[in-house]
């Protein structure tokens, strides 16, 4: 043991808050690592994860996920290699998955950590279009959606980590896809290398009458990252007995932008409206890897990854994130072994 790390830098939030996030309410601290016990393992992080649903951890109340504590570290999704075990389950130099992000190395017990299959070039792969991104889009379009073939399928934040793998499926499916995204490289990005049917610039004009002139025929599933106008234009465009899966709001995450104006849609066109989160849907992972992992070993879905290099650049990059524009696809930040 006594070549192990005796120390491990991590992310601590200091303060919440007040509408978006700064440099403020996070430091850069130091922690004792710790050796394994019975049946734990040490694992040293190579890529985290940053994610909008941390946003709102920020907050002190009530919610799907206990709040982030002040002077504490934010936790999330990391992909990193077992360097020193004391469970059979897991021998060093496994690659495994944890909830554990937002630090160089963890300690914790074996069955916390996931080990990853066999057969991928970049592990990072485990944090989108394998991850919890991907997993979110699959249960988002098939549970809760319902989706069929030739259906008009809406997404909003399209070129996102969600966004972009729940277009790819949709197509997969049989439906037509139109996407909404920032700049006109995302959406050039969305029809040539995704594949979409068609995408327009959410920022560039009225979005209303962009995804009336997409989707001339209405739409039948919205795919919803956004909420705010977006969503508004979704309940105006909807097809009688249309379904909106309810993945996220990022538009009022930092900002509380008016609401829709026009919510009695969903009793004339006899709209589905339902929110998921996606924890409650563990025991669907499985069929994820089963039905998606083939086509990413295939290049049939294609995923974009963007970097952030150190762990002292994670808050900087979640607020980019969430800000949209700098990045596409999913965002990770490489530490330590990882960085390039």
């Amino acid at each position: 043991m006594s070549s192990l790390p005796s120390t491990s830098r991590e992310i601590r939030l200091v303060s919440r808050p007040n509408g978006w996030p700064s440099d403020e309410n996070f430091e850069l601290a130091a922690a004792p690592v710790r050796a394994p016990g019975d049946d734990e393992v040490l694992v040293r992080n190579d890529y985290m994860s940053v994610e909008p649903y941390m946003r709102g951890r920020m907050n002190d109340g009530k919610s799907y996920v206990p709040p982030f504590q002040i002077g504490q570290p934010l936790s999330g999704a990391a992909i990193g290699e077992v360097i020193a075990s004391n469970a059979p389950s897991h021998p060093v130099g496994t690659l495994v998955n944890s909830d554990f992000g937002w630090r160089e190395y963890a300690t914790g017990p074996a069955k916390a950590f996931r080990a990853l299959p066999p057969g991928f070039a970049h592990p990072s792969v485990f944090l989108g279009a394998l991850g919890v991104p991907g997993f979110t889009a699959y249960v988002g379009l098939h549970d809760i959606g319902g989706l069929k073939k030739d259906d008009v399928v809406f997404i909003s934040s399209a070129a996102g980590a969600v966004g972009s793998i729940a277009g790819q499926l949709a197509k997969q499916a049989g439906a037509r896809v139109i996407g909404s995204a920032g700049g006109e490289e995302k959406v050039r990005y969305l029809i040539e290398k995704l594949g979409f049917d068609t995408a327009f610039d959410y920022k560039a004009g009225n979005i209303l009458q962009s995804l009336q002139a997409a989707a001339p025929n209405g739409i039948d599933l919205y795919f919803d990252n956004v909420g705010g106008e977006q969503l508004e234009a979704a309940l105006t465009c909807f097809n009688p007995f249309g379904r909106a899966v309810e993945c996220g709001m990022i538009s009022q995450y930092n900002e509380q932008s008016p609401g829709p104006r026009n919510l009695a849609f969903i009793v004339g066109k006899r709209l589905t409206v339902r929110g998921f989160i996606i924890i409650d849907h563990q025991a669907r992972y499985p069929d994820f890897i089963r039905d998606v992992a083939p086509l990413v070993q295939a290049g049939k879905i294609v995923f974009a990854e963007s970097f952030a290099d150190g762990i002292e650049n994670a808050p900087q990059a979640f607020i980019d994130m969430l800000r949209g524009g700098k990045y596409t696809g999913k965002v990770v930040v490489r530490l330590g072994n990882a960085a390039q």
